[in-house]
């Protein structure tokens, strides 16, 4: 398991800044049981010798609805940092959301397929306004603003330095004040589609694409900032139901394999993000690592939709689920056969 093997290679205190959320870290370890509350219900009959994961997203064409998602420092698990994973995603036909407090400039970073920056809006909005610009320079498709998180729960990791979240000036901090207004603004400074990240509430998802968000992510942070907060598995259906078909809607938080990829689109969502398993991946195999560890997520969604009886993202709905198990199992001798 990566996660192991990252423990094996990284600082204790680097590992522990990646994995750990706070609190007891319940939201933490729910994430990924959570996806396990659904069953699938497979189709027969269906002609699934090619099987096809390809997505397009705001003009991207994937190999997988599969994403990196925005982490913070990656320079922490390699030298290279983000330079690394860029290339790990290039070459697994992905897409990077690179984020705001990333370990490398962005002139360091070979982003050569199309990418995405996150973005927090900050005390001092010159500075997010002057990062914003820097990443549309450089050519980001669109801004991914974390909404999620008006206080940073302090962290002490050494091997960061100045770029600790526990060393921060006030002014480098997020807008506890923050407004859905900042859609708008964000836009207007990049001139980009901006979706917002850590949607969990139905009427806070209609609010923010009310007020000009051209997609939202359901997220929780990974349980890094708020403890006991829903798992992300339970708050998708809801906001999908919300939003209709206005935007798309993301997801991430304890996507651990294809069969969690296959149930959060049979959900709604039109991809998901990841985060931490590639962490592990850029620690113990640097871009080859963040390459297989894509790879590996779309040959199992491959599987899991084949099994199900779906040949492309598009036959996939919300029959393809049931929550918990379908009833209880029938006597021997109880079906009735024609």
């Amino acid at each position: 398991m990566h996660e192991e093997a990252a423990r094996t290679v990284l600082p204790p205190a680097v590992f522990a800044y990646y994995r750990d959320g706070v609190g007891e870290q319940v939201t933490r370890d729910e994430a990924t049981a959570a996806w396990r509350d659904w069953r699938f219900v497979p189709r027969l009959f269906r002609d699934v010798s090619r099987v096809s994961t390809e997505i397009e997203l705001f003009g991207a064409r994937l190999a997988a609805p599969v994403l990196a998602g925005p982490t913070a420092l990656h320079t922490l698990a390699r030298p290279e940092g983000e330079a690394a994973t860029a290339r790990g995603v290039e070459a697994a036909g992905s897409l990077l959301v690179l984020s705001f407090r990333s370990g490398r400039p962005l002139e360091e970073i070979p982003l050569t397929r199309p990418w995405w920056f996150q973005a927090y809006v900050l005390r001092d909005r010159g500075v997010t306004e002057r990062q914003v610009r820097r990443a549309v320079a450089a050519g980001a498709r669109a801004i991914v603003l974390t909404a999620d998180a008006p206080y940073v729960h302090p962290r002490g990791v050494p091997e960061a330095g100045a770029l600790a979240p526990a060393t921060r000036p006030p002014g480098l901090e997020q807008d506890p004040a923050l407004g859905p207004e900042a859609i708008s603004w964000l836009a207007g400074v990049s001139g980009r589609p901006v979706l917002v990240k850590g949607v969990l509430r139905p009427e806070d998802a209609v609010a923010c694409v009310d007020a000009g968000a051209a997609g939202v992510i359901v997220s929780n942070h990974g349980g890094r900032q708020l403890d006991r907060v829903v798992a992300t598995a339970h708050a998708l259906g809801p906001v999908v139901a919300a939003v209709g078909d206005r935007v798309p809607v993301l997801v991430d938080g304890g996507i651990r394999d294809g069969a969690d990829v296959l149930t959060a689109l049979a959900l709604g969502a039109r991809a998901v993000l990841i985060g931490r398993p590639l962490l592990w991946a850029l620690a113990t195999g640097g871009a080859d690592g963040v390459r297989d560890c894509l790879d590996l997520y779309r040959k199992d969604l491959a599987r899991a939709m084949a099994q199900a009886g779906l040949a492309a993202l598009g036959e996939i709905d919300a029959t393809a689920v049931v929550r918990g198990h379908a009833g209880p199992v029938p006597k021997p001798g109880s079906i009735r056969r024609p």
